[in-house]
């Protein structure tokens, strides 16, 4: 019998198998779809309690999405729908506050610029006690609050705030507005050479409001940026595109996304950069990820910045949302992505039997031996980078440390954390109108400070207090600066307590190109600038 015919008589062999693979893969759908709605209408029909049909439908689908194991993919009622888009796009109706339970009552953390909380004269530290007819809300949760505050532009809510050093309550009518949360709440220049742009979230106008801060500082004289994405989960995908195309040539390859097909799209700059040789710092740590993983891993393939920092979340997966009926939406992990050089920085995490994920290799990703067992990759210029999960800092900076006193002063004052918040925002307020920018904190401050929390019951010695005490100068400060002269003036304040920014400077200061800045990292062993 010749090979063809062997051939062809094994295709007819296997024919039928195949078939026959592809009808119990049917039926299997079949079977496993009667299953469902044989329990459903069972539990909703014979269970000794009564069973709304509509929840229970919803927690099936709820429990089918869980079983997936993915932490990223989720269910999402009408309201997490509005929540997530809110909390994504950087926008919603309401008033303009970020809020925060502290001793019983919710109370305010951040005003947005250019809100009706603004406007109005709300401050950080006031407390709301009574919304509209509810003349009482102490005891409600974030979250009562935030729904009673929302909603449609243009309608109105009347507020009562209590604040430190008013005997009443401040009554506010607010007319509720469309917010929207800044994705760059300030953009600041640092010894006047140096331009900082913290980026806070990849929100729909994240592009536009980073381009402004370059534009304004190099305007300015700026001759070197840091952009910080420490604390930036990330957010919408094509922000993350369009972000790197600020620095880096038409044509350059910025990141791929592959699906469960293999298929894969590419996402290239299209745009003529911003700033396309100014030299440029990136700031990353344990919560930067995502699409800050984007922009910080493609700049880094292509050598248009340095990382400074630590080593980045490790989120390389992609989420589509897909609306479905009765306002509910499914987020759902639809593909990966990858560095132009061919990196995933999804970082291995393991399912616990609590159900919470963990890394596989936690911080530990940092140290020499590991790094070295991690797949190599080259940037554009044959600068060795690591793949394996997550972006690894070009130079590892750990963040300033408390030493051994300060630690056990705040592990003290641990118990009574709620309080401490509220007594230190309301010594903050008090000082506002009374201190110029750049004060220093006297020690009578501290001793002040110091006999409010034992006025409220917070238990701990003087001389414990004294040994900490930087720790609660420093604290002070920051937040009298914060409160009085808003975030970008703190900030500069905090410059001598944020080692990683400090270095970012030093880098700056001393090289005038972004090839300076990799010449001045080739010397140094990254490890022992951990």
């Amino acid at each position: 019998m010749s090979n063809r015919i062997k051939v062809a008589l094994v295709g007819l062999v296997f024919l039928p198998l195949l078939a026959g693979g592809f009808v119990n893969q049917q039926r299997d759908a079949r079977d496993g779809a009667r299953l469902l709605d044989q329990v459903l209408t069972i539990v909703s029909g014979r269970f000794v309690d009564s069973v709304d049909a509509a929840s229970l439908y919803e927690k099936a689908a709820r429990g089918l999405v869980h079983e997936l194991n993915d932490p990223y993919s989720v269910l999402l009622s009408p309201k997490e729908l509005a929540q997530f888009n809110a909390s994504t796009g950087g926008k919603y109706g309401g008033v303009g506050m970020e809020i925060a339970e502290i001793q019983g009552y919710v109370t305010v953390q951040r005003v947005f610029p250019h809100t009706p909380a603004e406007q109005a004269g709300v401050i950080e530290g006031d407390r709301i006690v009574a919304i509209d007819t509810a003349a009482n809300t102490r005891g409600w949760t974030t979250a009562q609050v935030s729904d009673a505050l929302k909603g449609r532009p243009g309608s109105k809510v009347n507020v009562k705030f209590m604040r430190a050093g008013v005997a009443e309550p401040i009554p506010v009518t607010f007319t509720r507005a469309n917010v929207r949360i800044p994705a760059v709440p300030y953009a600041i220049m640092l010894d006047e050479k140096i331009g900082y742009i913290p980026l806070q979230q990849f929100n729909e106008t994240a592009t536009e409001e980073v381009e402004n801060s370059i534009r304004r500082l190099v305007g300015e004289g700026a001759r070197g940026l840091v952009l910080d994405l420490r604390g930036n989960g990330g957010g919408y995908l094509e922000q993350s595109a369009t972000i790197a195309n600020l620095f880096l040539g038409k044509g350059q390859e910025i990141s791929s996304v592959r699906g469960r097909g293999g298929d894969r799209q590419v996402f290239f700059a299209t745009e003529t950069p911003t700033a396309p040789t100014v030299p440029l710092v990136i700031l990353t740590d344990g919560r930067s990820a995502s699409a800050s993983e984007i922009v910080a891993g493609a700049l880094q393939d292509h050598d248009r910045a340095v990382i400074v920092g630590t080593t980045s979340f490790g989120k390389g997966l992609v989420q589509t949302v897909y609306p479905l009926d009765g306002g509910y939406a499914l987020k759902m992990t639809t593909a990966k992505w990858f560095t132009p050089s061919g990196r995933s920085i999804q970082k291995d995490r393991k399912l616990l039997p609590d159900g919470s994920f963990v890394e596989t290799l936690p911080d530990s990703m940092e140290t020499d031996s590991v790094r070295k067992s991690r797949p190599k990759f080259k940037s554009d210029a044959g600068r060795i980078v690591y793949g394996g999960g997550a972006v690894t800092p070009d130079l590892i900076v750990q963040p300033d440390t408390l030493n051994t006193a300060e630690q056990k002063l705040l592990t003290a004052l641990a118990p009574k954390a709620q309080i401490f918040r509220s007594t230190l925002i309301n010594y903050a307020v008090e000082h506002k109108g009374k201190v110029q920018p750049g004060f220093a904190v006297p020690k009578a401050w501290r001793d002040e400070f110091y006999s409010r929390l034992t006025a409220q019951g917070v238990k701990v010695e003087k001389a414990q207090f004294d040994a900490g005490g930087s720790e609660i100068d420093r604290m002070l400060g920051a937040s009298i600066s914060r409160i009085a002269f808003g975030d970008s003036t703190a900030k500069r304040r905090d410059v001598a307590d944020d080692a990683q920014l400090r270095r970012s400077l030093e880098l700056l200061r001393r090289g005038q190109t972004q090839k300076d800045l990799f010449a001045l990292l080739a010397p140094q062993n990254t490890a022992a600038n951990r």
